[in-house]
């Protein structure tokens, strides 16, 4: 299996610019045969834009539909983040769509960082898993990859690939570096890691996105301008996967 990510700048508010590089981004993933992209976090609204909340959207909406229309087209599963409205509710949110249009999963961030993001949003309360081709796959959102324990309790039940839009920014380095390959490794399990890069507001992004596979191995990288990845995942050896999970002796 292919996957691919897409690295670029925040689109600022600017939702029309956020769907068409979306589309393009879809379309060149389909060229090169890959089975899913991934975007960065709040992709829809760019994640560090004031009136977050008066510009959350629902599941159910126009650019929502657009979104699900496009990965049809492309024949492309799709992830995107997004803010997303529930009624008086909002959540950092990512959305995965089917190669036929429909909803995989909506994913609602359960670790939010700092004030800002606890201020604006809700905290989701699942983990939940889903078909990918041959793979069992889940969403979870920047900070979220740094929990192990919501890794292992991924990898525990099957999942075999996470999918992770992000917002990672200076100077937390170490993220692109050294955690998500070795939480790909610790666990036995394949990360694409969607993040931007360049400036928005007072935050300045890593860059940086990667696929990593299930041994720790970093198959495709980033720098720190826009970039389109894609790497096929290689095949688990069951001789060089983690044995922690199973092997932990809980003191």
């Amino acid at each position: 299996m292919k996957l691919a990510l897409w690295q670029g700048t925040s689109p600022a508010q600017d939702l029309e610019a956020a769907l068409t590089q979306a589309e393009a981004a879809l379309q060149a993933a389909a060229t090169m045969g890959a089975a899913a992209l991934v975007l960065p976090e709040v992709w829809l609204q760019g994640y560090n834009q004031p009136d977050i909340s008066a510009r959350a959207i629902p599941l159910d909406s126009p650019p929502m539909h657009r979104l699900a229309k496009a990965a049809k087209a492309a024949q492309v599963t799709l992830v995107t983040g997004y803010a997303e409205r529930d009624g008086d509710t909002v959540h950092n949110s990512a959305a995965c769509f089917s190669p036929a249009g429909g909803l995989l999963c909506n994913y609602r961030k359960v670790q939010l960082y700092g004030p800002r993001e606890r201020a604006l949003y809700t905290p989701g309360d699942s983990l939940p898993t889903f078909r990918l081709g041959t793979e069992t796959a889940a969403i979870l959102i920047c900070y979220d990859i740094e929990f192990a324990p919501h890794i292992k309790s991924l990898a525990d039940r099957g999942a075999t690939v996470i999918l992770a839009p992000t917002a990672n920014m200076q100077p937390f380095t170490h993220v692109v570096r050294h955690t998500v390959p070795a939480m790909a490794a610790n666990h036995g399990i394949s990360i694409a890691y969607a993040n931007y890069c360049g400036t928005e507001g007072d935050l300045t992004y890593m860059g940086g996105s990667l696929i990593a596979g299930p041994h720790g191995e970093v198959l495709a990288q980033a720098g720190d301008t826009p970039a389109l990845l894609i790497a096929e995942l290689p095949p688990r050896d069951p001789d060089r996967l983690s044995t922690q999970s199973a092997d932990l002796r809980p003191l």
